[in-house]
């Protein structure tokens, strides 16, 4: 009979900096978790920051991006290109103190896999990153990389003097290592650039379960931000960087000539500073536009600020949109495009790459912008408002191709596929795996 409890409840944690609010890694591990639970394992969260269920969480002081340590070696690694003999000190002897405690995180909660998000990615933690390398080099536990965003996508991260850490773990080359990118185009670099061959699983949303309608709570929104019943909510559901666009969704609202509508955005700046907004706000006054900045009401639940207003979820402001605007000029897939599908609201969407090569070829229907906006865009958004029976139209068919394409079973097939893979890399004498387990004691294969 195998004695080994890890056999009897499947338990797998996911890895990050940060598992906390509402950015894009956050809200897609919660639907991996959510897929898994699904299927029968138990997820547990080891990171910097979360707000997922104390049980079942495990906090790292320094894997937090935002750690003094951390945040003083992005400033140098990331500043020249000739690291200092203290920098490599610090880097190692970080990863060292990580490495300790993540090895106890997946003692102490018995875990069968570990998943990684984005921590083997982008460099917001090198220390992070190694420690993960060494804990599954020597555990030789299944490891599952999630990957969001890569380094070399980011121009910041180009010029640094940490090429070899970068190249030992963002991502690591390892066979006992499965990767997973979320678009075509991620997936033909990575390999380009390391021969590292990956799953593409897109982000998804629970097509399944319709979103609930709205309530009086989310109804005091609209009054929140200074709208009216009357107003035209036009919808930004992003954070306030450059690579998001918002001139664009500026000049449309401007181009549309109509005093009801107002420009809410619902994300503040992030980690990229807050030039930009500064730049946004002056160009809104220019053009005339009321910009919106709702972020201090948004949040990852339901409470109440410091002064007693209501906060939100994005979950209560996406149904009281008229219109979403996703003007981005690049994006590693597009959660907000989702999004704005599965609450069925038209989309005005600027063809980046990814849209072309992932999400267009699908068949949604968009009111779309080539870079800049152009007479047919603004001809076309004021009949999307006008029109209701035209507008129903067009977000069902969206929903509908959603529901086809970008489903939670998607992530299931694509998880039982690789929760399937032989595992031998442990050295045990079995090609068992992890769904369905291995005979041998302490052995995390299966």
């Amino acid at each position: 009979m195998n004695m080994n409890p890890l056999k009897k409840t499947r338990r797998v944690g996911f890895v990050a900096t940060r598992i906390a609010g509402t950015d894009g890694v956050s809200l897609e591990t919660a639907k991996w978790a959510e897929v898994l639970e699904a299927m029968g394992f138990e997820c547990y969260f080891i990171a910097g920051e979360s707000d997922r269920p104390a049980e079942r969480t495990v906090l790292i002081e320094e894997a937090r991006f935002t750690h003094p340590t951390i945040a003083d070696i992005n400033r140098q690694a990331f500043a020249t290109e000739q690291r200092s003999e203290a920098l490599t000190n610090v880097i190692v002897e970080t990863a060292g103190r990580i490495r300790g405690q993540l090895k106890a995180a997946i003692a102490d909660k018995q875990l069968d896999l570990i998943i990684p998000e984005n921590s083997l990615t982008i460099p917001m933690n090198i220390p992070l990153g190694l420690a993960i390398v060494y804990v599954v080099q020597e555990l030789g536990i299944p490891c599952i990389a999630h990957h969001h965003d890569f380094y070399w996508e980011r121009e910041r991260f180009l010029s640094n003097a940490v090429g070899d850490f970068l190249s030992a773990a963002f991502p690591p080359n390892l066979k006992t290592i499965h990767h997973a990118v979320i678009n075509t185009q991620a997936a033909e670099e990575l390999s380009r650039r390391t021969g590292i061959s990956c799953r593409i699983i897109p982000n998804v949303m629970n097509f399944e379960q319709p979103p609930s309608a709205i309530d009086d709570y989310a109804r005091q929104f609209r009054r929140c931000v200074g709208l009216t019943d009357e107003d035209l909510l036009i919808l930004q559901p992003t954070r306030v960087v450059e690579r998001k666009g918002i001139e664009r969704s500026i000049e449309l609202v401007r181009y549309l000539d109509d005093p009801r509508a107002k420009l809410v955005i619902t994300h503040a700046t992030g980690d990229e500073g807050d030039g930009y907004a500064r730049h946004i706000r002056r160009f809104a006054e220019v053009m005339g536009v009321e910009l919106i900045f709702a972020d201090r009401w948004i949040s990852d639940r339901r409470s109440e600020t410091a002064n007693g207003q209501p906060t939100f979820t994005i979950e209560d402001v996406y149904p009281q949109a008229d219109l979403v605007t996703y003007p981005s000029s690049y994006e590693g897939f597009g959660n907000a495009f989702l999004e704005a599908v599965y609450f069925r609201k038209p989309i005005v969407c600027n063809r980046y790459a990814i849209f072309q090569t992932d999400i267009e070829p699908c068949g949604f229907r968009t009111i779309r912008l080539d870079g800049f906006v152009e007479d047919a865009a603004i001809a076309e958004t004021r009949r999307v408002l006008a029109d209701a029976v035209y507008r129903q139209e067009i977000v069902d068919h969206n929903f509908e191709l959603g529901r086809r394409f970008f489903s939670y079973d998607l992530v299931e097939r694509e998880l039982r596929s690789l929760l399937h893979s032989p595992r031998v890399e442990c050295g045990c004498p079995t090609t068992e795996t992890l769904a369905s387990g291995c005979a041998e004691d302490g052995c995390h294969c299966g």
